[in-house]
């Protein structure tokens, strides 16, 4: 069996947030299989979080290089990969995508129209160019006029395998997303899918976890057969739950000490199972934070308010803090004012 503290040791130990790691960040995106990145300067902060002397020229250059991307993938939401990674991914996730677009309000503009001559169309557009999603629905418009632009530049967007180009989430800097095939822009487009390897992935960044953990944080679904059939370690949690985890996958003691740690809106660890509670309490998750997309502060591994920049650091928590705990959130906020260049002091409410 293991307990809830030992699986939040055993979370934090392999999101790297026990202790900050020396890996690259090219590295590091690979080993957590993604960032969530629908915010642009999330992955950022996720990774000053995580690594040693992380500057964020360290990802803004590979991105701009193309070496990391911006794509719809896990849960049809944008997410950081590495260029290799969205050639293993995307045709995983691929029908998943396509499912998703069929139960969006977009779905509709689609009726009556060959599925193949569209996608077609907005291939040869965006080869063409890359082009915002806007253009794009309008472009698509002109061959099919008495549909809704908006709702053709999304339906391009979920059925293509597409990336967002830089400057889009470059430090620094600003632009509204610009959308290319991700053949175009890579150079390539991934053919091949293995499921049983991006479950052990998973479990090696996330585990030990549930089946349906997995097929939360991924979007997938009738995972229960693949994972069966892999050689996998399997504990009982508390509540007498089979969880899977990968032969080697390290346990920490439960009692390690975890140190405070500023996590951005939509991190990993909140989004990476549909029990959430190895991370976050339901009392907390009722507040709405995790699906409002506020950033979250961590003291003793688990969730314990919120933060946000306001001529300096506001910081807003939800139970009092002990002396030595209080300290340890100033020191940590103002390193982390000190990454963000803002200038002020950290402000700790109430």
């Amino acid at each position: 069996m293991i307990t809830l503290r030992g699986l939040n040791r055993a979370l934090l130990h392999r999101q790297l947030l026990l202790e900050r790691a020396e890996p690259t960040v090219a590295d590091t995106v690979a080993h957590l299989v993604g960032m969530q990145a629908q915010e642009p300067p999330a992955p950022y902060y996720g990774l000053w979080s995580r690594l040693r002397d992380f500057a964020p020229a360290d990802l803004g250059d590979l991105l701009t290089e193309g070496k990391v991307v911006r794509a719809p993938l896990h849960r049809a939401t944008i997410h950081l990969v590495t260029a290799d990674d969205h050639a293993r991914v995307e045709p995983l996730l691929r029908t998943m995508l396509h499912r998703r677009f069929g139960s969006s309000p977009f779905r509709a503009v689609l009726a009556g129209l060959d599925v193949d001559e569209f996608v077609a169309a907005a291939r040869a557009l965006l080869v063409e160019q890359p082009r915002p999603r806007a253009e794009l629905g309008r472009c698509l418009a002109e061959r099919w006029p008495a549909l809704d632009p908006a709702s053709l530049g999304h339906a391009a967007t979920y059925l293509l395998p597409v990336v967002q180009l830089p400057p889009r989430g470059v430090w620094g800097r600003s632009g509204q997303a610009v959308w290319a095939t991700a053949e175009q822009w890579l150079g390539r487009v991934g053919d091949t899918a293995d499921p049983e390897a991006f479950v052990r992935r998973y479990l090696a960044a996330f585990g030990p976890a549930t089946v349906k953990d997995i097929g939360l944080w991924s979007g997938l679904t009738r995972l229960r057969d693949v994972v069966r059939g892999m050689d996998l370690r399997v504990l009982r949690d508390e509540r007498d739950r089979e969880l899977y985890d990968v032969p080697d996958g390290p346990l920490p003691d439960p009692d390690t000490p975890a140190p405070v740690r500023f996590l951005p809106e939509f991190d990993n660890v909140l989004l990476g199972h549909d029990d959430r509670t190895r991370v976050i309490s339901d009392e907390d998750y009722r507040r709405g934070i995790v699906i409002g997309g506020k950033p979250t502060l961590l003291v003793d591994g688990f969730v314990h308010g919120v933060w946000r920049f306001s001529e300096g650091l506001d910081v807003q928590v939800f139970r009092p803090l002990t002396a030595a705990q209080r300290a340890d959130v100033l020191a940590e906020g103002a390193r982390l004012l000190a990454f963000a260049a803002v200038e002020g002091e950290v402000r700790i409410h109430p």
